[in-house]
């Protein structure tokens, strides 16, 4: 269900290298979430750091929300970059399981592509 890569980069080297990846394969970077600096914010101390970059390709995104609007509740695609220096961990939903979820036949080739472009984009950023 899960696709995990390892890094020892600094959380700022994984960060570029996952911009310039997605840049790179046709995604944007829509938004990161630091959860460690959200949470702190309320008050609550997280251990380790954790980042969630949601990434997007606006013409496969296209593709699967024609032939199914309930799909944008799996979108945009996210990676989770979580861990301390020196081990960090990247790591997304792979995108094939999340569409058997809405039961159409169509969108598998589309969720295919996005997942392998996602692990070489979380590949290259790990080094």
């Amino acid at each position: 269900m899960l696709i995990q890569v390892q890094s020892t980069r600094t959380l700022d080297e994984i960060d570029l290298g996952l911009r310039e990846s997605a840049a790179a394969n046709q995604f944007g970077v829509v938004a990161v979430h630091d959860l460690r600096q959200t949470l702190a914010n309320k008050g609550v101390e997280l251990e380790i750091e954790c980042r969630v970059y949601e990434v997007c390709n606006p013409q496969q995104a296209k593709k699967v929300l024609d032939a199914e609007g309930a799909v944008s509740t799996a979108l945009p695609c996210r990676i989770s970059v979580y861990g301390r220096a020196g081990q960090y961990t990247l790591a997304t939903m792979k995108p094939t399981a999340m569409m058997k979820g809405f039961g159409v036949p169509g969108l598998e080739p589309v969720a295919r592509q996005v997942e392998e472009v996602i692990t070489r984009m979380m590949q290259a950023a790990a080094g």
